[in-house]
């Protein structure tokens, strides 16, 4: 794959993801599953997408239980961001405010172990 493969898969993801922040989400809630305890540990993935050209990047989390079940994901758009490094830094910070937001009392977080 060539450098301008790469490039053209990035315009083409950030495309999307623009197309995401224009559509309404909605959220329905199945009120007969069981709620996990928050003493459980659970663990956060965070990966960060970033566009030096026009300075944004895009969070992705997932919160999975001890069993690998998907408690809760997110994706959150960054704007004015300088370098990949921030980028990680606000994924890295989103999955803490993630996990706090979600009441949980131990949480691992992972980071995107592709990237440098």
């Amino acid at each position: 794959m060539t450098g301008r493969d790469i490039s053209k898969r990035i315009q083409s993801y950030l495309t999307e993801l623009d197309s995401l922040e224009e559509s309404t989400l909605t959220l329905s809630v199945d009120r007969g599953h069981i709620r996990p305890e928050r003493n459980m540990r659970v663990t956060t993935f965070f990966y960060a997408a970033f566009d030096k050209w026009s300075s944004r990047s895009a969070s992705g989390l997932v919160v999975l239980d001890f069993m690998g079940e998907i408690l809760a994901s997110k994706i959150v758009m960054h704007s004015a961001i300088s370098s990949l490094f921030v980028a990680k830094a606000l994924a890295g910070l989103q999955a803490i405010q993630l996990g706090i937001s979600m009441g949980f009392n131990s949480l691992a977080i992972v980071g995107d172990s592709r990237t440098r």
